[in-house]
């Protein structure tokens, strides 16, 4: 690893700790102190690595959403000392192997200093996950959510940073971006009608109208106006699932359709045609398919848009009149930096998509508009269940 080239002490050429406040430099003795002990813990296990090594050879334990589902509740409570327990067991694996992906980066990436900073988040939440105490009470279980809480809240940038970094280095180097795709903790929080991170009665139609709503309000802050949405199909669909990937994907595709309407009807930016939204549920899987009417995606970048680092705010000499709408929007789901311009949009979503067990397709028609088809595989449905 590159960070042993840089150092091989605790001193202030290293790169800096980020993601908790508890380590941020202070101008106390005490504080600097506290900072310097956990750089040097960070800086010495990049080269001295023998656990971490060995968590990365051990496989994960997937689980079936159906498992989660059914199993996730019991009256006594004990279904939350046994996730507790799994999250302790299987986390630091996980995160091991997230690490190995970095360790495999060529030199010049894994030196990139924005890089580096998410590669030290992973190292010291392995280190914290697997110092911590085997879970055996409510008590030792509350701590525990606890910490968990605290390593979502340190990591929620990191598909932001990992873009970023990417971004910086790509003209050196090609990126497969995907090695390191993000894959959210599943954390077991008790809410009304929810199992887990499942929603036991999710309607897709809900989930839309709540990002259709987000996505006008933005556009209408930029254009002035905004397509209208129509929702059709089996709107009255409900099963379980969860909605987290959805908050991620649906923003995403509807800013996009948006965008292009919006942008391909300038000289009438007040008539412009309707996005339209279908919702289809069989037994085994359902699918939403966003359709508009933007021109479509013209045939020398079709087979790009699904590259990481590809943007089509890059690709096109944009008319003056548009606004950019994306640069200076805030990503919907738990990033809180802008995505747009990186070219993790679509892929990223995909990423997703097929980490659910389903598909993310775009169909173009250049000089009409573009369909995109959102596939996801039921958690109790017919055929094999997808594990995660």
């Amino acid at each position: 690893s590159c960070s042993s080239w840089a150092s091989t002490s605790p001193d202030s050429s290293a790169p800096p700790l980020t993601g908790s406040h508890r380590f941020r430099s202070t101008s106390s003795m005490q504080g600097y102190s506290e900072l310097a002990r956990e750089r040097s813990k960070t800086v010495t296990s990049f080269y001295n690595q023998s656990a971490i090594d060995a968590s990365a050879e051990k496989a994960s334990v997937r689980l079936t959403l159906a498992t989660l589902l059914y199993s996730g509740k019991s009256p006594d409570g004990h279904h939350i000392l046994s996730s507790a327990k799994y999250l302790h067991k299987e986390l630091p694996v996980r995160i091991a192997h997230r690490i190995k992906g970095f360790r495999s980066l060529p030199f010049i990436i894994g030196c990139n200093p924005t890089i580096l900073q998410v590669h030290e988040l992973y190292i010291r939440a392995y280190h914290m996950l697997s110092d911590f105490p085997p879970i055996q009470d409510q008590v030792v279980d509350a701590r525990f959510c606890k910490l968990v809480q605290q390593l979502l809240d340190d990591h929620k940038d990191v598909v932001t940073m990992l873009a970023q970094g990417f971004k910086e280095c790509r003209r050196h180097v090609q990126v497969n971006a995907g090695t390191l795709n993000q894959k959210s903790f599943f954390c077991f929080v008790s809410k009304p009608d929810f199992v887990g991170i499942i929603c036991r009665r999710l309607s897709p139609k809900k989930i839309i109208e709540k990002w259709v709503d987000f996505a006008r309000r933005l556009c209408e802050h930029q254009y002035g106006n905004s397509p209208r949405v129509r929702i059709n199909g089996h709107v009255a669909a409900r099963f379980p699932f969860i909605p987290l990937p959805l908050d991620y994907i649906l923003p995403e595709l509807l800013k996009n359709a948006m965008r292009a309407t919006m942008e391909s009807h300038l000289d009438t930016p007040y008539n412009v045609p309707d996005v339209v939204v279908t919702i289809a549920n069989n037994d085994t899987d359902f699918v939403i398919r966003i359709s508009d009417r933007g021109g479509g995606i013209p045939h020398n970048i079709i087979d790009k848009v699904m590259d990481y680092h590809f943007s089509t705010a890059e690709e096109s000499v944009q008319d003056p009149r548009m606004s950019n709408l994306f640069d200076s929007i805030t990503n919907s789901g738990n990033q809180s930096n802008p995505m747009h311009g990186f070219g993790f949009g679509l892929p990223t979503s995909r990423a997703y998509a097929e980490y659910l067990g389903g598909s993310l397709s775009v169909q173009s028609m250049q000089g009409i508009g573009t369909d995109v088809y959102l596939r996801l595989r039921h958690i109790d449905g017919k055929g094999e269940s997808f594990r995660v």
